[in-house]
């Protein structure tokens, strides 16, 4: 039986890998978040990875709070990219495969189409750098590895745009959201179903792959469609992201080109409308089910 690590167990992709586990009965799944396994610890993933006989490694463990980064360096870079080193060594030595999960925040954000693998990654913020010296030492140490880059991740788990748009939207009449960003949200269900198929082709087409649900949007369509779709009464006005100074910078445009990863994987992939009312569903399925 294929038997698989998943670290960072309790963030949004690590809970819909969870959700989604019991659908692959023919799958081993360990999953381990930082009290079990602190990824930052070379000597502690080493030991984890040669006494487990893993096949495959996804790594959803990250320091995703992007403008804290900025504060907070030495942290950020001690998950994002040691952590990163430290798998990678681990399953070079016990023939794992790593997933390693990276981000559009690797781009500018100044190119006009949407990136594709092998443009130039130039990052705008200590986050998106700790990322891609990840993704470096990934590429430096295996041959054997997937790194996969998404976007806007949301989910019924955890703090994400989606939830933050539906609590003020009962919060607040009115709500300025920016217009001039724009790239594609990614259901974390989709993202780990796609992962999980990856593994269980068994496919060797190693490499870079971008995945994010179809469409390119902003953060104000995007929050104008949550409203829409949940029935929320609130005003929605579009700003520019000089009106909503941040810490760290975001990439103007951070749309991923997904054509390589189809044509490798013949695989198609859910517009971000129709995810976003699986999401929504999903959510009111759980809240009824608190409410019992």
């Amino acid at each position: 039986m294929t038997k698989i690590l998943v670290t960072g167990s309790e963030g949004q992709l690590g809970k819909s890998l969870q959700h989604i586990a019991q659908d692959y009965p023919h799958l081993q799944f360990v999953f381990t978040d930082l009290s079990e396994l602190d990824i930052a610890s070379a000597e502690a993933v080493d030991e984890f990875l040669r006494d487990g006989a893993f096949d495959y490694c996804i790594n959803c463990a990250a320091y995703t709070k992007v403008d804290q980064a900025e504060e907070e360096q030495e942290l950020s870079s001690s998950i994002n990219a040691d952590g990163c080193k430290n798998l990678a060594l681990a399953c070079a030595k016990t023939a794992c495969v790593l997933i390693q999960i990276s981000t559009d925040f690797v781009f500018d954000g100044n190119k006009a189409e949407p990136y594709t693998e092998t443009d130039r990654p130039n990052p705008l913020s200590h986050y998106g750098s700790s990322k891609l010296q990840g993704e470096q030492y990934v590429q430096d140490l295996l041959d054997t590895y997937f790194i996969i880059r998404t976007s806007w991740v949301y989910s019924e788990y955890g703090h994400n745009f989606l939830k933050t748009m539906i609590r003020l939207s009962g919060e607040r009449s009115e709500l300025g959201v920016v217009e001039d960003q724009i790239g594609s949200p990614t259901y974390a269900m989709d993202l780990a179903g796609f992962l999980l198929y990856l593994i269980q082709t068994g496919s060797t087409a190693y490499g870079i792959y971008h995945y994010s649900n179809e469409g390119q949007i902003s953060w104000y369509d995007f929050a104008r469609e949550i409203f829409k779709q949940s029935g929320a009464d609130i005003r929605l006005n579009p700003i520019r992201t000089e009106d909503y100074p941040t810490a760290a910078q975001r990439p103007k445009n951070s749309t991923l080109s997904k054509a390589r990863t189809k044509a490798a994987f013949d695989i198609e992939i859910p517009n971000w409308k129709e995810s976003l009312r699986v999401c929504l569903n999903n959510m009111n399925v759980l809240s009824q089910r608190k409410k019992v």
